[in-house]
């Protein structure tokens, strides 16, 4: 039982501190938030580049 309680300390341990450091600020959070925004605003989906890439790639294709 003891041992049992031990390794289950020991798994959850490591896991808890990686979900606390995902609240750090850093480059990956400014990332992650910068494509929220982007998302809320609707500019991820305006015809940019990889829309007319893949438009192109659908015209060759007959899609």
């Amino acid at each position: 039982m003891l041992r049992k309680t031990l390794f289950g300390i020991a798994l959850i341990l490591p896991l808890a501190g990686g979900l606390a450091a995902c609240d750090d600020e850093g480059p990956m959070e400014e990332a992650g938030e910068e494509l929220d925004q982007a998302a809320d605003q609707g500019s991820m989906f305006d015809d940019g580049p990889a829309e007319e890439m893949g438009e192109g790639i659908d015209d060759a294709t007959g899609n």
